[in-house]
């Protein structure tokens, strides 16, 4: 049998884009037995709220009996909502010689993360295969759709009821995000389902940025005996076609294929700041470059993203910049070959603070004016994006989200975040990869040497050891360590109060903070929800 797996990137809510997509693919597949797109590739995952609009749901309906149409004697398979009476359902579509030969909805609908699947959809009711003709043999398809794969917490377990009744091979059809050591993950789940299996348990998972979700692709061809046959691309759209009588001896040896953790997260994020512009329809990015280690690692994501002509530096200085964090600056633009701007804020300060001469005069000045120079150069970076057209690129990392050591409305402003999901060590670990693999110092080297600051005043230097404070925050973020947790890691009481306390007064900023890029499993936005008035200390 010949199969094609279309490892694609849908656009969400472009159903006519997504439509034509699939139709390319499945033209140009008139050999093939069997061709399969991932789970909801027609609307793009996840279509969230759009689903609740019956017009998006009539125009899937249309191109789901257009795409029929075309489909010759091959078996088709492509992800699609499904209604049925006043259910909704995520479903794959089944079509052979132009008719739907049935359809196979999803059981296990996830309610976690970032996961909001049971707000639409209703679970199906009929966990059977499904005969298809492949080359000349008759095959009873399991079909399952991503979560049906991950049933370990589940009462039901999908793939073995399928293979109880009689599946002689898997198809999962899946939208799984990217996050660290997920492809493992993946393959030990499947190797754990292949057992019986009479043929081969094919997944294949959509690749492509949707706002803060990154989708790998990695779809994949495993045999009966557990041992991988085909993989396709990482964080690329790939065509993956295996033929049984060719390629059934030839197995993948994935470790040998395994990147860095650095340069998974390198691209991961190149791929979502690609996939924000382009599906939101912009093409330049202006951020702040300060000459501090976050903005340099977002401008170098930025420029690898989106090419150096689309991106635009502004320096900011106040009387508190330092020399070195001026030049370091420049130096970066020069690196990367992008625009590079200075415009100074301590004028515009100047004048604002002796507007505010009846709140201003005679005090002491603190944390008022450091916030005002921030947000001053907020204002820049968002006029300037006003008049050019452009998206502003917020640079703050995850350690600083965490504790709260952010400005609303100043560094805090901006369209996509897009090192929100990476602690403070890993943000200097990300920076010092770029340099080695391209072999140059692309970020200067006093960037990443230097000791980190906001210079919002004389002297000021970052409050936080990040050797300590980073992988704390982590385990209070994605592991949800408590305070006898973290005393047991070794922490000091002290400390572990200082930060349990600035996470929890910090809520309220990070309700207000752009939409950042997720890599981690738990990553600060849809996928972290705690109330901002909220009296629950903890333990």
């Amino acid at each position: 049998m010949k199969i094609r797996l279309a490892q694609i990137n849908p656009s969400v809510g472009n159903i006519q884009y997504n439509s034509n997509l699939i139709k390319e693919t499945i033209s140009s597949s008139r050999e093939i037995d069997l061709v399969i797109f991932p789970e909801l590739s027609l609307t793009g995952y996840p279509p969230q709220d759009l689903l609740l609009d019956s017009n998006f749901l009539n125009l899937v309906d249309s191109e789901i009996h257009s795409i029929k149409n075309i489909v010759a004697n091959q078996v088709v398979i492509i992800g699609a909502p499904r209604r049925e009476n006043s259910s909704l359902f995520n479903s794959a579509v089944v079509i052979h010689n132009g008719e739907i030969l049935g359809y196979r909805d999803k059981t296990l609908i996830p309610s976690y993360d970032v996961f909001d699947e049971r707000r639409y959809f209703s679970p199906s009711q009929n966990i059977s295969p499904i005969e298809v003709m492949l080359g000349d043999k008759n095959v009873n398809l399991g079909i399952q759709i991503c979560e049906d794969l991950w049933d370990g917490e589940y009462d039901k377990k999908i793939t073995s009821t399928l293979i109880e009744k009689g599946a002689e091979m898997i198809v999962n059809i899946s939208a799984s995000p990217f996050r660290k050591n997920i492809l493992s993950k993946r393959i030990e789940l499947i190797r754990d389902k292949v057992n019986h299996l009479k043929y081969y348990f094919i997944y294949c998972n959509l690749v492509g940025g949707q706002d803060e979700l990154v989708y790998d692709g990695r779809s994949v061809i495993m045999n009966s005996s557990g041992q991988i046959n085909q993989m396709a691309k990482m964080f690329e759209e790939d065509i993956l076609d295996f033929n049984s009588e060719v390629d059934d001896s030839n197995f993948l040896d994935v470790n040998a294929l395994s990147l860095s953790d650095d340069q998974k997260k390198y691209r991961a994020l190149c791929l979502g700041v690609n996939d924000y512009f382009r599906k939101s329809g912009f093409k330049k990015a202006i951020l702040g470059l300060s000459g501090g280690i976050d903005s340099a690692l977002t401008a170098a994501i930025a420029v690898e993203a989106l090419g150096n002509d689309n991106v635009i530096g502004i320096s900011m200085p106040s009387k508190f910049s330092s020399n070195h964090s001026k030049s370091d600056a420049k130096k970066l633009a020069e690196n990367l070959g992008i625009r590079f701007e200075t415009i100074p804020v301590h004028k515009s300060y100047e004048h604002i603070v002796d507007d505010m001469h009846t709140f201003f005069n005679g005090t002491t000045p603190g944390l008022a004016e450091e916030n005002l120079q921030a947000r001053i150069r907020g204002n820049i970076l968002m006029s300037i994006s006003n008049k050019i057209g452009s998206l502003v690129l917020n640079t703050a990392n995850k350690t600083e989200l965490a504790l709260g050591y952010c400005t609303m409305y100043g560094d805090m402003c901006g369209a996509l975040a897009v090192i929100s999901d990476l602690n403070k060590m890993e943000v200097y670990s990300l920076s010092q990869w770029i340099n080695n693999y391209y072999d140059k110092s692309i970020i200067p080297d006093n960037i990443i040497n230097k000791q980190p600051s906001a210079e919002l005043r004389d002297n000021q230097y970052d409050p936080f050891d990040y050797n300590l404070v980073s992988p704390m925050v982590d385990s209070i973020i994605n592991d949800l360590a408590d305070r006898a947790q973290l005393i047991k890691m070794g922490y000091e009481i002290n400390l572990i109060d200082e930060v349990l306390g600035l996470i929890h007064r910090s809520e309220y900023k990070r309700r207000q903070s752009p939409p950042g890029i997720k890599i981690s499993d738990k990553a600060f936005g849809t996928g972290r929800r705690y109330p901002i008035a909220n009296q629950f200390k903890g333990n």
